[in-house]
């Protein structure tokens, strides 16, 4: 069955028949009328997306590289530019043992965090958010697998006992300074404590700067995601790192990647 008429790209409107009957792609593909109850499910879920909900949120789960999570207006959906992250995170990283501590520091749905456990599952990960909306919903996605979620403002969420002994800190953090900047669909669904950084965008990152260099152990790293235009000033901010500034998909600068070991920080890409 093609859905036609919905105003949606034929490939949204194919997603949401799947959810509205429960079937997978061939299956919809062999269907060729709708049951009424089908029909009035697929025709809300229509008109949900119409009014700009995205369909993450519709759906209810979003796969992120190796790893599927529960997603919700409770938390940021996870992006393709996260994803870029996690795979450079895990190639500098190489390996991990038990004695391996990984911390993503607003975790939000708790991806970033779940990723980085199935690449590592002997590593001890914990995830940090500060709200416990979020946090909640991170622990249904990432206890399971056996990474921690605790709840704090960044690094007030971890144990004093943890400070010097992080061998990988990653994080997601809010960047954005001016609403206007973002797609409708953003702004006006998803949470905006988790994009708005303050007037300069830079207020959270500035803040993981200040004390990243006591909490990550000697040879350990920092992966953090940052806004296209701020590359300059977040290698300012972790100059006591070795740092790269890693491109996106679409080439632009958006990671920043340290090493805990000189106190001088390169800008680079690769």
């Amino acid at each position: 069955m093609k859905p036609s008429g919905t105003g949606l790209p034929d490939h949204e409107a194919r997603r949401l028949l799947q959810l509205a009957t429960g079937r997978n792609a061939a299956g919809v593909g062999l269907l060729e009328t709708l049951d009424p109850v089908s029909e009035a499910r697929f025709r809300d879920l229509v008109e949900r997306r119409l009014a700009g909900e995205p369909l993450q949120y519709i759906e209810g789960t979003v796969q992120f590289g190796p790893v599927e999570v529960k997603v919700d207006a409770r938390v940021l959906i996870p992006r393709p530019e996260t994803e870029v992250l996690w795979e450079r995170a895990v190639a500098a990283t190489g390996s991990a043992d038990e004695g391996t501590v990984i911390v993503d520091i607003g975790t939000g749905s708790g991806a970033l965090a779940l990723a980085l456990k199935h690449a590592f599952p002997a590593a001890r990960v914990y995830a940090t958010d500060v709200d416990p909306a979020a946090a909640a919903l991170a622990r249904e996605n990432v206890e399971p697998a056996g990474v921690t979620v605790m709840v704090g403002d960044l690094y007030d969420a971890l144990p004093f006992g943890m400070r010097g002994h992080i061998d990988l800190l990653v994080s997601n953090p809010p960047y954005v300074a001016d609403v206007d900047e973002l797609p409708a669909e953003v702004r006006d669904y998803e949470p905006s404590r988790a994009l708005f950084a303050g007037p300069a965008g830079d207020e959270v990152l500035a803040r993981l700067a200040e004390q990243a260099f006591y909490w990550v152990k000697a040879g350990g790293r920092v992966f953090i995601e940052i806004g296209e235009t701020q590359a300059g000033r977040a290698l300012e901010l972790f100059a006591d790192f070795e740092c790269q500034i890693h491109m996106d998909l679409a080439g632009k600068p958006r990671i920043l990647a340290g090493y805990r070991g000189q106190t001088s920080c390169i800008e680079g890409s690769r």
